[in-house]
């Protein structure tokens, strides 16, 4: 079950991060889940997960037992996040920093594109012309990302009220 994506379809998952050229663009793309500071409790139970025995051990669970853990660690995440629907500022945004420190190691980067954080955002980096993207999510906001003309946009489909968070670290 865990490689039924790639096994069925042969549509590739990627665990970590990854770097790509794109039109002549550079493109760091990820989920965005457990990168920058912070968030120890999340790395912790995302190691876990991936592990290859932990994924035997969980498929040998009953389905309703293993539904039932699965909403259980849910809803205590979101219980525990509460109030990070909304933007938190440049310094309170662990996806920001880490594209500014990344940035730092590889500054060709022109487009950091995650969607951990499920907020439709926009911000340029310091160095003033690479952003760091967050797709948003489908549900609330119908966002998603459109590359044209050497330049990524945040789009809304059927939805006039879709708001991009903007900003800048400005320099």
């Amino acid at each position: 079950m865990f490689d039924y994506l790639k096994t069925e379809l042969d549509v590739p998952i990627y665990r970590k991060p990854i770097l790509r050229q794109i039109d002549g663009k550079t493109f760091f793309i990820g989920h965005g889940d457990g990168l920058g500071p912070g968030d120890y409790g999340y790395k912790r139970l995302k190691k876990f997960f991936a592990n290859p025995f932990c994924q035997w051990a969980f498929a040998r669970l009953h389905p309703n037992f293993g539904i039932w853990l699965a909403q259980y660690f849910s809803g205590s995440s979101r219980a525990a996040n509460v109030g990070e629907d909304q933007f938190l500022g440049p310094d309170k945004e662990w996806l920001l920093a880490y594209a500014e420190r990344k940035l730092q190691q590889q500054p060709d980067i022109d487009y950091f594109v995650f969607g951990h954080r499920h907020l439709p955002i926009d911000y340029t980096l310091t160095n003033g012309h690479s952003r760091y993207i967050n797709l948003g999510e489908w549900v609330n906001f119908n966002s998603y990302a459109v590359f044209a003309n050497g330049e990524l946009q945040l789009q809304f489909f059927e939805n006039p009220a879709g708001q991009v968070i903007r900003g800048s670290s400005g320099q």
